[in-house]
């Protein structure tokens, strides 16, 4: 039997006609679960007089216990999602069914193999609405004082889908005026398509988010070594990623030759250096 609980909608956004943030309150207050967890959202679909449930990565962090917060792109080809396709027509006050939150491959690592507190540095890499985990996050080691660097980086093709680019900006201007001791956090976004019309403002990182971690040929630093000061290693950082199988092949890929092994693979020692979810 599935377990699930009624919630109501409470806030929409519409970002872009295939992209929106939603809050979701369960009716018996938020129930206690672990940053960068998901859960299923289910709607009965009148087509098929029955509950359709879908999996969402959560954006908002465990400390807040007001709502869930998603960040739900709408893909339509070849064939609509029944599920996304409901949410889009959703109204403020309507009620939706949501399982309890799960997931442990994006939790977030606290200690090392040998039991000390893992201190690494910790680079989130999402792709599209693969950012959703590491917004929740960046709420989580805000909101709990947490003195680790950490960094976000986001792909997405165009300029309008860098869903939470104003939060995230202020996050490291903050970190900026605080002082890196006291709140250690950066962002970057990369946009895939920048010589579309759409994007023709854009003076930023282009290509895709993976890109970051590509070394330029001559001084063998990578963007993301050059922002943080230092060749990033397994012993130093740990990655995690979120999005399309591709970006994370991308990434592995890239890390491979700097001894960095997923959580799934490990080291005779159970060291790893990156987690993942793949959600296509």
């Amino acid at each position: 039997m599935v377990s699930e609980m009624r919630a109501i909608v409470t806030y929409r956004e519409i970002i872009k006609e295939d992209l929106v943030i939603i809050r979701l309150v369960p009716v018996n207050g938020v129930p206690k679960y672990r940053t960068g967890q998901f859960l299923t959202i289910g709607l009965p679909i009148p087509a098929e007089k029955k509950i359709v449930r879908r999996a969402y990565s959560i954006a908002s962090h465990a400390e807040n216990k007001d709502y869930f917060e998603f960040v739900i792109r709408w893909v339509r080809k070849p064939l609509p999602g029944r599920v996304t396709t409901e949410l889009f027509y959703l109204s403020v006050g309507d009620e939706v069914f949501l399982g309890d939150p799960t997931g442990a491959a994006l939790q977030i690592s606290e200690k090392l193999p040998n039991g000390e507190k893992d201190n690494r540095r910790i680079i989130c890499v999402g792709g599209g609405t693969g950012l959703a985990p590491f917004i929740g996050f960046a709420k989580h080691f805000h909101a709990t004082n947490d003195r680790r660097e950490v960094v976000i980086l986001h792909g997405a093709s165009y300029i309008d889908e860098l869903s939470y680019r104003r939060l995230l900006t202020d996050l490291e201007n903050e970190s900026e005026k605080r002082g890196r001791s006291e709140w250690n956090f950066r962002y970057r976004a990369a946009i895939s398509r920048p010589k579309e019309f759409y994007n023709r403002s854009w003076s930023g990182p282009v290509g895709r988010v993976e890109s970051f971690f590509k070394p330029n040929k001559k001084t063998e630093l990578s963007p993301v070594d050059e922002m943080v000061g230092e060749k990033i290693t397994p012993d130093n950082t740990i990655v995690y990623i979120c999005g399309y199988q591709g970006t994370i092949d991308g990434v592995i890929e890239s890390l491979d030759s700097r001894g960095f092994v997923t959580e799934h693979e490990k080291n005779p020692d159970g060291s790893f250096g990156i987690k993942f979810e793949s959600y296509g």
